[in-house]
């Protein structure tokens, strides 16, 4: 019974954020707008090729962008390429954005916060620099 792979990760927000949310994982982060079954609810489904990564639900009762979080989710993760051209994306859009490279790999990570406060961690190779 192993578990076989990630399949998407999901966040509940009332309709203004939900807005931004969706603006920012494909402006910033470059997810797409993709298709979504016709639920009786509000959101969108977001993409990295084929793959609907993120489920975003419209719920009136859900945290508004004033909210303190609440729960032990901290971030998401994503393997990129082309670490040259997110930092001069994040630059151009004036994201707030942390570098770091994991000490005894070859990997640089770039951290930033989502509308929601939600953490985003983009991973790259150091050679895609």
């Amino acid at each position: 019974m192993p578990i076989q792979s990630f399949n998407h990760f999901n966040l509940r927000a009332d309709r203004e954020l939900l807005g931004k949310l969706r603006d920012f994982y494909v402006d910033v982060v470059g997810l797409k707008v993709g298709p979504r079954p016709q639920f009786t609810f509000n959101g969108y489904w977001l993409y990295t090729g084929d793959l609907a990564v993120l489920h975003l639900v419209e719920a009136p009762d859900a945290p508004g962008a004033g909210h303190t979080r609440h729960g032990t989710f901290d971030h998401v993760a994503f393997s990129c390429t082309g670490l040259v051209d997110f930092e001069e994306h994040f630059r151009r859009m004036a994201v707030v954005y942390r570098r770091t490279e994991i000490p005894g790999t070859d990997i640089v990570q770039l951290f930033v916060k989502d509308p929601a406060g939600n953490g985003v961690e983009l991973n790259f190779a150091s050679a895609d620099a």
